[in-house]
């Protein structure tokens, strides 16, 4: 054995070992969860400062919906396939570091646009960054969890939405109100680069496995080319079910969570940072509780049938539609606020399941790219179209006094999202059982 094999062999061998150490697992998931909360704090920045940007640059909110919602989408989905496709033939690591930095540049450049098309650009760099974060972070998860952990390290990892929404909304609302929208951007997005090199210098890239198991990926595994993985993904018709469902799911969960703060700006008259703090808090606090609680869930309710899935997002959705419908007829600003950390509690309890169940029905080597696929229908469908529709149906009732105008647009949305979403939800349970017997 040559010194480059044999040092090949021992890199290998360091890495298994390693990853068989539960307390590496958890730190590795820890770093991740960390670029994921970043991730949405970069994102969800603009919308606690939307009505500052709004007064001091007169944009409308249609300009705002397109900006936070469907550009921003379009970007991230666009980019984010190729850049899955990458991840699973390349070193996920690097991809998620370089990404991290450049959303995070991204980020605090648009402290410094003076226009909506300035704006507009620098979200799309936010955009392109972020598209390399989930996927490849999603493949390394499941190479690191054997299936039976698996929904909740998901689980886990997707709670840095709500980590993140919690600093951007607390955060973003006192630095906003205190010393302007700008300077929220330049402060929040500069120091995050920081953390890519952190990644680099103390995670390894975990070695791929077989679907189900612990061991190595065979290197003979076939790798479809995209337009193959496509129709492979299409022929599954659980795959394909669950991609339009958790796109209405969002289209319904972005309509509130991208416009509510604008809605208590408008309706209740409260400061930024009140809005800031106890939306960041009851909204964040949810999340954290749905995705993680909804995770362990579905690895309990799945040793009795594989269909709680999706079951368990059908019943979820319902009791959140209702619980929003009460939210947004709420005189109380505090009582709204309340039952909007419900209703996230009800809203980000899928996504975990959807993840896990996607992951179970393609083998190991495209894993990346099917997580890239889903996300494109989830956030073109549910981050795209959601608050730009909501943007689009409030500019139409403008005429109507306070937040009104805005909290019709986002009843209107919610229904059309969480109905469609269920009919989707309901036959993938038809179907999953199936195609999870019979991956190829």
């Amino acid at each position: 054995m040559n010194s480059i094999t044999k040092k090949i062999v021992d890199d290998d061998t360091a890495i298994t070992d390693a990853y068989n150490q539960p307390s590496y697992q958890k730190y590795v998931l820890f770093m991740l969860l960390l670029v994921y909360m970043l991730n949405f704090v970069d994102r969800q920045l603009i919308v606690i400062l939307q009505e500052s940007i709004k007064q001091d640059l007169g944009f409308s909110d249609t300009q705002l919906g397109i900006m936070s919602g469907f550009a921003f989408a379009l970007f991230y989905v666009s980019f984010g396939i190729p850049i899955a496709r990458l991840a699973d033939y390349g070193n996920r690591r690097n991809i998620i570091a370089f990404s991290l930095a450049l959303w995070s540049l991204m980020t605090a450049i648009c402290g410094f646009t003076n226009s909506f098309i300035q704006m507009l650009l620098a979200r799309m760099g936010v955009a392109i960054g972020e598209a390399g974060g989930s996927p490849p972070a999603l493949s390394m998860i499941s190479d690191i969890f054997p299936e039976k952990r698996r929904a909740t390290a998901i689980s886990i990892f997707t709670s840095g939405i709500y980590f993140g929404l919690i600093l951007g909304f607390v955060f973003g609302g006192l630095i906003g109100q205190i010393y302007g929208w700008r300077t929220a951007f330049i402060v929040i997005g500069g120091p995050s680069v920081l953390l890519a090199f952190i990644l680099l210098l103390t995670v390894r890239e975990p070695k791929r496995k077989e679907n189900g198991s612990n061991r190595s990926a065979s290197s003979n595994t076939e790798k479809p080319g995209f337009i193959k993985l496509l129709k492979i993904l299409w022929k599954r018709k659980t795959f394909r079910y669950i991609a339009l469902a958790g796109g209405a799911t969002n289209f319904a969960s972005y309509s509130v969570i991208n416009w509510m703060p604008s809605y208590l700006l408008r309706e209740f008259n409260l400061s930024m940072s009140e809005v800031g703090i106890w939306m960041g808090l009851a909204t964040g606090l949810g999340g954290i509780i749905g995705t993680i609680g909804g995770g362990m869930l579905v690895d309990r309710l799945i040793t009795f049938d594989r269909r709680w899935y999706v079951w368990f997002p059908l019943i979820s959705i319902i009791f959140a539609l209702i619980v929003g419908i009460l939210m947004l007829n709420s005189s109380n600003p505090f009582l709204a606020i309340g039952l909007g950390g419900l209703s996230t509690i009800l809203f980000s309890s899928w996504l975990p399941s959807i993840l896990a169940a996607s992951h179970g029905i393609v083998n190991n080597q495209t894993r990346a790219q099917a997580t890239a696929v889903l996300y494109f229908s989830l956030n073109i469908i549910g981050m795209g179209l959601g608050p730009a529709t909501v943007g689009l149906i409030s500019d139409s009732l403008n005429i109507l006094e306070g937040g009104t105008s805005l909290r019709i647009a986002m009843i209107v949305s919610i229904i059309i999202g969480v109905l469609s979403a269920a009919v989707f939800f309901f036959k993938s349970g038809k179907t999953l059982i199936y195609d999870m017997d019979n991956i190829k």
